[in-house]
């Protein structure tokens, strides 16, 4: 089988630019202008070294290296696949030629890009086994895949049911402490995806108590466009008065849903829409047209919230995701 890659470009935040274009591309903006395929990693490194002499050792080599296999240990024919934190999607394709330099997506974090021919089906990462999840959370920019990992993903895009996968540590980055916040992080995304409407709702309301709002939550049934209002008295008097939507579904919400929720806004509410699903792009710009002040969480921003918050949450909220500090040396 054909090795597969994980291309983080800027954790994950290129990933549309990544799809919409058909690249897998890495930043290193300093070797990209000079980085051909066949150069040695001390070759690379030398450069490194020269247009940043203020960079750590670690950090040079580490990018150098990263920037060497992306030139030639990436093979055309290779499986590549990206993750995007914010809708928890993976997307796949097959490298399709060399990598080259792009000046003119420097400003981007992409000037050196290779062609990818991304498959249109994107996965889930609900879809996968846990071992498999944790072979994904490396920090680093490039990566190979386990094979077992890569075998997985490719049987789930194909629809087959997921094989149990080992956990595999086999992924080494030189930042050990972000690599574990990483995984943590989509560890508790999990934990999060997992908990049932009544208790997302609950969450939700929890953080912003915990941010120091007051607030109300709709019982089940027509809300009305309005799970929770949350303001400084609790009575929704007082300014600001924030009305929250919550949608906990795996789909991406539209247009079409956040001007539902538009529509029945008074002038001087503000507007927080919770889609653990996601949002089209479509739903980001009717967001950016909007007459309120409109906030829009996905499952990213409700569990970066939570964390922020989590010291200050009520014994309720931390019921629902206990969670465990960890202290690390300065």
């Amino acid at each position: 089988m054909a090795r597969m890659w994980m291309v983080r470009g800027e954790g994950g935040r290129l990933y549309d630019a990544f799809r919409e274009r058909g690249v897998a591309a890495v930043g290193w903006r300093h070797l990209a202008a000079h980085a051909k395929p066949g150069m040695s990693r001390k070759q690379l490194i030398a450069l490194y070294q020269s247009a940043d002499p203020q960079a750590k050792p670690g950090t040079v080599v580490s990018g150098a290296s990263q920037v060497w296999r992306f030139l030639n240990d990436i093979q055309d024919g290779d499986w590549v696949v990206t993750y995007s934190p914010a809708n928890r999607l993976y997307s796949i394709g097959r490298v399709a030629g060399p990598a080259g330099h792009r000046p003119d997506w420097a400003e981007q974090g992409m000037p050196l890009a290779r062609e990818v021919q991304w498959q249109a089906q994107e996965l889930s990462r609900d879809s996968l086994s846990t071992g498999t999840k944790n072979s994904l959370g490396s920090t680093l920019t490039l990566f190979e895949v386990p094979a077992k990992a890569a075998a997985e993903i490719l049987a789930a895009l194909k629809g087959h049911p997921t094989p149990t996968v080992e956990e595999d540590t086999a992924v080494i980055t030189d930042d050990l402490l972000a690599d574990i916040e990483s995984q943590a992080l989509e560890r508790i995304k999990d934990r999060v995806s997992e908990l049932d409407w009544d208790d997302m709702q609950q969450l939700v309301a929890g953080i912003l108590r915990a941010m120091g709002y007051k607030t109300q939550v709709s019982p089940s049934g027509a809300d009305r466009g309005k799970d929770i209002v949350a303001s400084p008295d609790g009575f929704g008097f007082e300014h600001p008065r924030i009305v929250v939507e919550v949608k906990h579904r795996k789909e991406q919400m539209g247009s079409p849903e956040i001007r539902g929720f538009l529509g029945g806004r008074h002038k001087d509410d503000r507007g927080l829409y919770v889609s653990t699903g996601g949002f089209s792009k479509d739903a980001q710009y009717e967001a950016d047209r909007a007459a309120i002040p409109l906030a829009m969480w996905t499952l990213d921003h409700v569990v970066r919230a939570l964390i922020e918050h989590y010291d200050a949450t009520d014994a309720e909220t931390k019921r629902l995701v206990p969670l465990k500090r960890l202290y690390w040396p300065a």
